[in-house]
């Protein structure tokens, strides 16, 4: 299945190791990296400390720069046998339906509907599940300034809207893979490992679960 999907995406919650594990297999196959610009978002540092003030902003902000990114991905895809991404478009509603009101979300849906419209679905999905308590520990380590104001029940309201979404999901070929018990960055066995397992032909949702012993 791999080798003939147009377009990989890979989602999870915040700081399970999308970026990570797309750099990786971009690498491996020799495929175009696409990630998510994120980090431009002018509202993102005032959502973390103030939330309610700032999720409408910052979620619209989102919408349509994974909007635009989107269009420009239609573009390049022409040229490239093989397109790696760290998210999904869809990804944006899981966070909007945590954070906006009810007439936010109205306005929201609103946008949203018109702009998914016109953007491909990813020929294969990988989701990367993770406990909340290893995704704390991963955005600790990692020491972003602006994830200093992420407090454990957010992030765990997020995983579960995450667990929720992707076990109900049959809009293409799904991959689930349980990352609590491996480090694919820093063992290259690990690594090998999902390669191996995402080269098999996939239909419907596929789940791994590997276990390791430290």
């Amino acid at each position: 299945m791999l080798g003939k999907a147009f377009l990989l995406a890979i989602e999870g919650s915040i700081a399970v190791g999308k970026t990570s594990l797309a750099r990786l297999i971009t690498e491996r196959l020799e495929a175009r990296l696409v990630l998510e610009d994120f980090q431009d978002n002018p509202f993102l540092e005032d959502f973390y400390r103030k939330p309610e003030l700032y999720a409408f902003q910052t979620q619209l902000w989102f919408l349509l720069s994974r909007y635009r990114q989107q269009q420009e991905l239609q573009q390049i895809d022409l040229f490239a046998p093989l397109l790696v991404t760290d998210y999904m478009f869809m990804k944006d509603r899981i966070f909007a339906s945590l954070t906006l009101n009810d007439r936010e979300m109205i306005l929201y849906d609103r946008v949203a509907n018109l702009l998914e419209r016109e953007v491909a679905m990813p020929d294969l999905v990988i989701y990367l599940q993770s406990d909340t308590d290893r995704l704390m520990a991963n955005i600790k380590k990692r020491g972003r300034s602006y994830e200093t104001g992420i407090d454990w029940n957010y992030l765990d309201s997020l995983n579960q809207l995450y667990n929720e979404y992707f076990f109900r999901y049959t809009r293409s070929p799904l991959l689930i893979i349980n990352t609590n018990d491996i480090d694919f960055v820093n063992s290259q066995s690990d690594f090998d490992e999902i390669i191996t397992f995402i080269r098999k032909p996939v239909t419907g949702t596929r789940f791994f679960n590997p276990t390791r012993s430290f």
